[in-house]
């Protein structure tokens, strides 16, 4: 498996990035919070699953729903979903990654 790493300063700055990426696909996405690190995969080569994109920031988020604003570069914890122009992701912390425990052995 090859992993490229794109680290970013802050979670909001990690937020920022994956913001952009959000028009495409839906205005939820879920983010993992594990060791230490808030962090999402992106397949590279989605047909074969050998290649991701590890785009990460240190640090850690409860598990919940969090609502960002891009104008302010904010975000909170939330109870729900509710506005449309916000861009919303789903903090998971997960047990075991074994994708993440391999990316993180290699930084």
């Amino acid at each position: 498996m090859h992993i490229e790493y794109e680290e970013f300063n802050t979670i909001e700055d990690f937020f920022m990035y994956m913001a952009a990426a959000a028009p495409p696909m839906k205005n939820t996405m879920p983010i993992n919070s594990y060791k230490d690190h808030v962090m999402a995969f992106i397949p590279l080569s989605p047909s074969t699953g050998e290649s991701y994109l590890m785009l990460y920031a240190k640090g850690s988020l409860e598990s919940g729903i969090y609502e960002f604003d891009v104008s302010s570069k904010s975000y909170k914890k939330v109870e729900s979903i509710e506005r449309a122009d916000k861009v919303y992701f789903i903090s998971i912390t997960p047990k075991r990654n074994t994708i993440a425990d391999i990316a993180l052995e290699n930084l």
